[in-house]
């Protein structure tokens, strides 16, 4: 089958890959001159694990290419939109780049094209789409919005073992065409579901607020736990063994940060507004997580009294493991104020490094990367670990005291056992543990 995709970021460049590794002839398309000829010449705009790989695999085969052309719609079956939905100030969700890419696609559309909104759009796009594109075409299309539920750092993995697939649409034929697109990942059992436009887009910010809902939730059990002398992980474990709660989003932390979570919650929060009620338990997820971004630094100020003048190693940047995202990320908000409260930070990050040097010198944040772990924290006063890398969870305590200034240990992801820490030598801190 022959489909264009509107974008390449996490979203998009995922989708056209994962479509070509199953043979189809895929075209992914971007304005970005530099980020296409980058992907042709086999370099990923992006991390995600597995995917360079497979993006140069299909390129070379011939199934996938690159493009800041939109010809190729002229002779797809289905275009993807796959473009940012940014938050505006009043936590709407933006389609300034829908809209733009709608206009671009306007003229090439033949009868039986299939737009997929595969972004995370409001509840009522589909149908603001269809009445939009009425005004500037009398070709025959079809709407759908098949919304994606990726996780970053595992995006390909669940691309191609998805455990739902959510079609929205009221037109036989799309659906027809769409079950037939994702039939080769549903080779044991069908997860395609079928529901109206708007409730595929309800579907998807349920789902993410419910999860974010999740997380603030363990984060506020974890504050009541330092306060009390209760162990989060121990609490964790009891209620994570009911089936009705389960396992997933129940780890405590620095707070949810990323692409999705932060914007969806405001967009669902907006939406209710817009419709004359508010969503009081989604409201309250924000304000949650607001709180929690700076529940590590408040640690530290705690601690320090005064953090003028300290040195502060940061380990992890990425708002979680295995991405180089940095959006939202707890790390932003902490290596903030603690500029703002006359500290210095030096922080590692094994991918995201480059992604968070920038944005500080753009933002005037007092943070300097280094190339190694252990060399940020050299003569520092204290280290917050903020991402949950695999490299951070067995670390060389020995080295790190030895480098330390003062052997103070802010675990902002719980990695290491209380115990074993304390006879270590260091005052650790972390969130909701008994200490």
């Amino acid at each position: 089958m022959k489909l264009s995709v509107i974008g390449t970021g996490y979203v998009g460049l995922v989708t056209g890959t994962c479509f070509a590794e199953m043979g189809n002839q895929v075209t992914c398309i971007d304005i970005d001159e530099k980020k296409v000829e980058k992907m042709k010449e086999g370099k990923c705009p992006i991390y995600e694990p597995g995917l360079e790989t497979m993006m140069v695999r299909n390129y070379e085969g011939g199934r996938l290419e690159f493009s800041t052309s939109y010809d190729s719609i002229n002779s797809a079956a289905a275009v993807f939109m796959a473009v940012g939905t940014p938050s505006r100030e009043d936590g709407s969700a933006d389609l300034k780049y829908v809209y733009a890419a709608l206009d671009q696609l306007v003229p090439l559309i033949q009868d039986g094209l299939i737009i997929v909104l595969k972004s995370t759009v409001p509840i009522g796009t589909g149908e603001s789409v269809k009445e939009y594109l009425s005004g500037k075409t009398d070709k025959k299309y079809v709407v759908v919005n098949n919304p994606e539920f990726l996780k970053e750092g595992s995006a390909v993995e669940d691309f191609m073992k998805p455990e739902r697939v959510i079609i929205g649409t009221d037109d036989d034929e799309a659906w027809k065409l769409m079950e037939e697109l994702y039939a080769p990942f549903n080779r044991q059992v069908s997860r395609t579901i079928r529901m109206s436009n708007l409730s595929a887009e309800m579907t998807k910010y349920a789902a993410n607020c419910f999860l974010a809902t999740k997380i603030s939730f363990m984060n506020e059990i974890a504050r009541l736990c330092d306060r009390t002398g209760a162990d989060v992980n121990e609490v964790r474990h009891g209620i994570s063994t009911d089936s009705r709660i389960g396992a997933h989003f129940l780890y405590p932390g620095p707070g949810y940060g990323g692409s999705c979570f932060p914007k969806d919650v405001k967009a669902l929060a907006y939406s209710a507004r817009e419709h004359g009620m508010s969503l009081k338990l989604v409201e309250t997820t924000e304000e949650v997580n607001a709180e929690q971004k700076f529940y590590m630094f408040n640690k530290m100020k705690e601690h320090f009294k005064d953090l003028n003048g300290k040195t502060i190693a940061i380990w992890g940047v990425a708002f979680k493991a295995n991405t180089d995202d940095i959006r939202e990320t707890p790390a932003i908000y902490t290596a903030r104020a603690l500029t703002e409260a006359g500290a210095s930070v030096r922080f590692y990050d094994p991918v995201a490094d480059d992604n968070f040097e920038v944005y500080c010198k753009e933002n005037n944040l007092k943070a300097e990367k280094v190339e190694n772990k252990y060399d940020a924290l050299n003569d520092a006063d204290a280290l917050c670990v903020l991402t949950e890398w695999s490299e951070f969870r067995s670390p060389d305590f020995g080295e790190m005291k030895k480098r330390l200034k003062n052997p103070n240990l802010f675990d902002g992801r719980n990695l290491y056992k209380t115990k074993s820490v304390l006879e270590d030598g260091f005052t650790y801190y972390a969130v909701g543990k008994r200490i």
